[in-house]
């Protein structure tokens, strides 16, 4: 068989399979409506980044990876396991550790694959190339799961952040209608549906069950997960039932304080996208201004 017989049909499977994709990617699928509901119930409930459930995770082939490499391998392989943002994500050890130890698989087994491709097309790599490529690849991609999980936890402590405020504002309603410190903590955690909410009524529900101070409860919690503004929010409730004084001005002081802050992030991190977007409309400028500059040039440097 001809080199170019065997590049064509490699070719016309390489258009097959796309637009095999593009056909499926795109054919309109007929939803079901319970699943739906499911996921939206899933993903309201959910912080970002967050794994399945215990039950599914356990039957998972990641996990089971991971469990074995975290038995079996040094713990110094590892570097660095991001533990804040792990238990903010809920998200266990062992799928951690199996999906660093897939991408390393996954950046070990590409550079050969694509060597053997490059030697079918008749391109001979030395030895030593896709080795080194493979090294290379599997030690940058061992490191994703740390980017996506500090990534994730990011967007979710963000999260947190603003159904805080509302938590907050809820908290200082209770207290201003006469309900006791945890009585108000606890009615307003039952109020939102978001895995915000979820999660502070099983702390506080834990806490009541355990004969935890809520607020020391909430202090354990947001030292856990990396929270400045729970434990400030744990401080202020402190002060409320350990001396009974009213904080229903504190709590709309700090939840009003939440919000300037927030808002002045978002404004920030509006304008720098703003700035962002300048660049391409300047390169482009530049590209035209050296268009317009190049025949000029082009000449000068023909008649010298």
């Amino acid at each position: 068989m001809s080199t170019g017989l065997l590049l064509f049909m490699l070719a016309g499977g390489l258009v097959g399979l796309a637009v095999f994709a593009l056909v499926y990617a795109f054919t309109p699928a007929q939803p079901d409506l319970s699943d739906a509901v499911a996921r939206i119930e899933r993903k309201r409930t959910t912080p970002p980044g967050a794994g399945a459930t215990t039950s599914q995770e356990s039957a998972s082939r990641t996990v089971r990876v991971g469990n074995w490499a975290g038995k079996t391998l040094p713990p110094n392989l590892w570097v660095r396991t991001p533990e804040r943002e792990l238990a903010l994500l809920r998200i266990s050890h062992d799928r951690f550790y199996g999906e660093k130890l897939v991408f390393a698989s996954l950046g070990l087994a590409i550079p050969p694959v694509l060597t053997m491709l490059f030697s079918l097309l008749g391109l001979r790599l030395p030895f030593t190339i896709p080795v080194i490529a493979s090294l290379a690849l599997a030690a940058v991609l061992f490191f994703i799961p740390n980017y996506n999980t500090i990534d994730d936890a990011r967007r979710a402590r963000t999260e947190f952040r603003h159904a805080l405020v509302a938590y907050i504002d809820l908290v200082a309603l209770e207290r201003a209608a006469g309900a006791g410190p945890r009585q108000a903590m606890e009615a307003a955690a039952e109020v939102g549906n978001s895995w915000v909410f979820k999660r502070l009524a099983e702390d506080l529900a834990r806490s009541r069950w355990s004969g935890v101070p809520p607020w020391d409860s909430l202090r354990a919690l947001a030292d856990e997960l990396g929270l400045a503004e729970l434990n400030d929010f744990a401080d202020i409730m402190r002060l409320s039932g350990e001396q009974s004084t009213s904080v229903y001005a504190n709590l709309r002081a700090r939840a009003d304080a939440m919000r300037s802050a927030i808002l002045g992030e978002q404004l920030a991190e509006a304008n720098a996208t703003g700035e962002r977007m300048t660049i391409p409309g300047s390169l482009l400028g530049v590209v035209f201004m050296g268009l317009l500059v190049a025949p000029a040039v082009l000449q000068m440097l023909t008649r010298t």
